[in-house]
Order: C-alpha cells, then sequence, then structure tokens
C-alpha cells in the first residue's frame, strides 16, 4: 500500500489518475487536508552516529527515494541547504541537518543508482551537490506535469490535484538557517516528501498515457548528467534597474558598489540585499556623489546608514570616479550567438520574418501536444537556428543543429519538422 492509501485508509482517494485538471480528470471529493506525517515528526538528525544509522536504513529501503532540501534565500548568503528531507519505503522519513552534518557523500553513494524524486530538481541540485549528494538518475514532478499540460506545478497545486491532498505552505519562505528549527517547520519539511514517491507513480501514468514518457526520461537524465553551472560572468550586471544606467562611469559605480556588498555580504554570511538595496546601488551610480554627504541624501542611503558605512560606500563609488576611461567597463556584455530580437528586422529582414514564422510554428505545435513551448524547445535554440540556418535545409540538417544546441532527441523530433517548414517558407513581402 502507498503513502498516500495508507494516510487514507478510512476514506476514498480523490485520483485525478494524474491527468491534468482541465482534462476532465478531477474527481468531486473535497481535498483531504495533510496535516501530520504518518509516522510523526522525525528527530533531525544533526551527528554522525545518526547520520550512519540513516544512511543504513535508506540504503536497505526499496523503490524510489524522495528527496528535498530547504535553503535560506533572502536571509543567508549563497544558496547552501540548511535542511535536507529524505522519504523511501522501509526507511520512513529522514530529516538532516546539514551544518551539523556538513558531509552527506556518503548518504549520497548509499543511494547511487536509486531513482531520486525531487520537486523542481534544478533549485535543489546545487545544494545537495555541495553537500556530497548527486543522484545518478531523477524524476522531476514538476517538469513531470509541465509535460504533461498541468496548468499549475507547484508542489501544493500538483498534490491536490492529482493525489486529492492539501498541502500546508506557510513556511517555505521561512530562514532555514534558525536553530533549532521550530517544530511546525520541521512537520512542514516532512510532509514536503509524505506523497512525492506516489505523485511520481501517478505522474509516470499519466506521461505514459499521452505517450510522453520517453520523452520525460530524456528530459530528467539530462538534468542528472548536466555539470554544474559555470560562474556568471560580471553578475552586477544583474543588478535590478540597470537599464536606467546608460553611461560607462555609472557603469563602474554599480560594478564597485556591487563588489563590495557582496565581500560584505559574504563575510558577514547575509543576503546580498539586507547589506544594500539594488535600488541603492543604482541610485548611487545615476547621481556619482562626491561627498559623503551627497550620498546620504539619497534614497537608500538615509539616517539609518552608519557614518563608518557611507564612508565605505563612497569610498566604492570614488574608485569608480578614479578610473581611467579605457578601464570603464563597456554599456553591454559581448553576446555569443545572434543579437535581440527586436534588433533582427533592422540587422536581417529575412532572419526576422524566419524567427517570426519559427516561433508560431513552435508555439502551434506545443499547444498541440499540451505542454509549455519553452519545454518542447527553448527559445534560444530557435533563434540560434532561425539566424544561422543551415546552408541545406533539411530535416537532416535542422536536426543536427537542434542536437547541437542541447535539445533532446524526442525534441528533434517533434520539432524539426516544422522547423523546415519556416525556415524553408518565402519570405514576405513588406
Amino acid at each position: 500500500m502507498t503513502d498516500a492509501q495508507d494516510t487514507a485508509a478510512d476514506s476514498t482517494l480523490r485520483t485525478t489518475g494524474g491527468a491534468p485538471p482541465d482534462d476532465g480528470g478531477s474527481a468531486t471529493e473535497a481535498p483531504i487536508p495533510l496535516l501530520e506525517p504518518r509516522e510523526g515528526i522525525p528527530p533531525v538528525i544533526t551527528d554522525d552516529d545518526a547520520l550512519a544509522e540513516v544512511i543504513a536504513a535508506f540504503a536497505a529501503g526499496s523503490g524510489p527515494v524522495a528527496v528535498d532540501a530547504e535553503r535560506a534565500s533572502g536571509y543567508r548568503y549563497g544558496q547552501r541547504a540548511y535542511l535536507v528531507q529524505l522519504r523511501r519505503e522501509g526507511a520512513g522519513t529522514a530529516l538532516i541537518d546539514p551544518v551539523a552534518c556538513p558531509d552527506l557523500s556518503g548518504l549520497g553513494e548509499a543511494l547511487s543508482g536509486v531513482e531520486w524524486v525531487l520537486h523542481a530538481a534544478t533549485q535543489d541540485l546545487p545544494c545537495l551537490r555541495e553537500i556530497g549528494m548527486v543522484p545518478t538518475s531523477l524524476f522531476d514532478t514538476e517538469l513531470a506535469g509541465r509535460l504533461a499540460g498541468f496548468p499549475r506545478v507547484g508542489l501544493g497545486a500538483m498534490v491536490e490535484g492529482v493525489l486529492g491532498f492539501v498541502l500546508e505552505k506557510g513556511h517555505s519562505a521561512v530562514d532555514w538557517s534558525t536553530r533549532p528549527l521550530p517544530e511546525p517547520w520541521l512537520r512542514y519539511a516532512a510532509l514536503d516528501v509524505e506523497l512525492l514517491v506516489d505523485l511520481r507513480d501517478a505522474l509516470e501514468k499519466e506521461l505514459d498515457r499521452q505517450g510522453k514518457l520517453e520523452w520525460a526520461r530524456q528530459e530528467f537524465d539530462a538534468i542528472a548528467a548536466a555539470p554544474p553551472a559555470e560562474p556568471r560572468k560580471d553578475p552586477w550586471r544583474r543588478t535590478s534597474g540597470m537599464h536606467k544606467v546608460r553611461r560607462r562611469r555609472q557603469l563602474a559605480v554599480v560594478r564597485e558598489l556591487w563588489e563590495t556588498r557582496d565581500r560584505i555580504a559574504q563575510r558577514r554570511d547575509v543576503s546580498p540585499g539586507k547589506v544594500l538595496s539594488d535600488a541603492a546601488i543604482v541610485e548611487a551610480a545615476l547621481a556619482v556623489p562626491t561627498t559623503v554627504q551627497a550620498l546620504a541624501a539619497l534614497n537608500g542611503f538615509g539616517h539609518r546608514v552608519g557614518r563608518r558605512q557611507l564612508d565605505q560606500w563612497q569610498a566604492a563609488v570614488d574608485r569608480a570616479r578614479a578610473l581611467t576611461d579605457a578601464a570603464l567597463p563597456q554599456p553591454g556584455q559581448p553576446v555569443a550567438g545572434p543579437p535581440p530580437p527586436r534588433a533582427w528586422a533592422d540587422k536581417d529582414p529575412v532572419a526576422a520574418a524566419r524567427l517570426s514564422a519559427a516561433r508560431a510554428a513552435v508555439s502551434a505545435l506545443a499547444e498541440q501536444l499540451g505542454m509549455p513551448q519553452e519545454n518542447l524547445m527553448t527559445p534560444d535554440t530557435v533563434r540560434r537556428v532561425c539566424w544561422e540556418p543551415p546552408q541545406v535545409v533539411d530535416a537532416e540538417s535542422v536536426g543536427t543543429a537542434l542536437a547541437g544546441y542541447g535539445a533532446r532527441p524526442w525534441q528533434v523530433e517533434q520539432v524539426t519538422p516544422v522547423l523546415v517548414a519556416a525556415l524553408s517558407a518565402p519570405p514576405q513581402e513588406a
């Protein structure tokens, strides 16, 4: 008996069989609030002896393992995990404190070869990798929901729509670095993995019914095989409000303030936004103040900012002011690949027409297949093929181009025919 069936042993389990709600598969029974984990809230694992017991229990368990991690985004620097939750048949649920037990590679090795079930896997995999947990195979319930055509793919919406249970989601944005973690938070964390394997099983059936199960498996394999992301080049350029900053000297102020803030945030282990807001950085960049007094008059540098802090921010501005013209940052980053689509009409009207036709064709196919367009084919891949199409446009050349940009075999199979047609169409007369 599955977790969901056992939890609802005294009532009829509302299930849609995994079908998207708008497919007419939803049942009439009211959703069941899921208030307590089946075995209660397990103790948080904080020492090596307890961790060894968990590793042995999960190694001896059966079937897929549900995995989740909680971070302290908005509170702490970086995206490290502050709680790891797991559940597996035969092992129950475990809550592990990765601050007290920072090396979980032994657990990762014990689960090697086991399918990991995660929701929005790409969000949790980086922080899990940091503590030694890397899946060899996985099932992403959020991505499965997208491929199956569900309009809402958050965990709570999926559990309610597919399994008929309501998860309490009130603690998703709390500061998980808090110690000790309050009991209501731990209950929430344990419930997040309580039905994850059941959700996986229902979605697998639905994907199989729609003929998309192999597509999903290719997507999951690609996620599991993907290397860690490269560090972002010039991350300061992602400061909110950067579109207002035009001059190179102003860009230099943004860069100096951003890098100073980042060093302080990392040293204090707090979110950079708690040190200085993006809005304040942009204000200072636009004004380029020459004195502490002028800086203090700007929004974000008011009376609550001490003199010592103001001095350090002004010093950053002064460093930007002192740079030679040659040392100033360029207005935009070098772009690999095609220019922004809005510039295509001027740069290459024929390419712009190709892109318009290709976008319409891929969008129509995505609607026909019942999935978001970006999951059928990334917009960047479509742009690249349209900007520099193969010299000879046919199924082989277009499929090779798509695969070269990282498209999975199922995507190549589905999208190649419509792209060939779009790329081969004669340009429309103005």
